[in-house]
């Protein structure tokens, strides 16, 4: 049986409160799911109706040995990544989190939409291992802080084992 979804992020919210409430819904639309990639497209969904200010918000998945576009929301975007190439491609190959305040300052910045001004890319380890990103793009520059990088960690510790 289908099920329907309705979550309603309030703007007054702070972004621990916004981020607790997105990784409350993504339990919510993951937790019967067994599908990687239908989890991955509703989260790219839920990412894209709880947190402002977005021109692009999705997954690139970690496909022999290299990055492959997931599901997203936003306009067409580079296919394959190579690690350590992009924002995204130096988020994979450190497992480190890469939160970018100037896109055009990174050094190797892959541009699928000239409107893309920050980014925030979450590595999503599974037993130590990277097996996917979760990128965020801004058309503000310096849009994403530490708090985004918090939630959106949290988020992707939470769906690791989704995916």
């Amino acid at each position: 049986m289908a099920r329907m979804y309705d979550f309603a992020p309030n703007a007054a919210q702070t972004k621990p409160e916004l981020y607790a409430e997105l990784a409350a819904a993504t339990d919510a639309v993951t937790a019967d799911e067994p599908d990687a990639v239908a989890n991955m497209a509703n989260v790219a969904a839920l990412i894209w109706q709880f947190v402002p200010d977005l021109n692009w918000a999705g997954f690139y998945r970690m496909v022999d040995g290299g990055l492959v576009l997931g599901p997203f929301i936003g306009k067409p975007a580079c296919i394959r990544i190579a690690l350590g190439q992009g924002v995204c491609g130096a988020a994979a190959a450190r497992g480190e989190t890469q939160l970018v305040a100037d896109v055009h300052a990174f050094p190797g910045h892959i541009a699928c939409d000239a409107a893309s001004a920050s980014e925030l890319v979450v590595p999503i380890l599974r037993d130590g291992a990277v097996v996917a990103v979760i990128d965020l793009d801004s058309p503000i520059p310096a849009r994403f802080d530490p708090a985004d990088a918090a939630g959106i960690e949290t988020l992707a510790q939470a769906i690791a084992q989704r995916i």
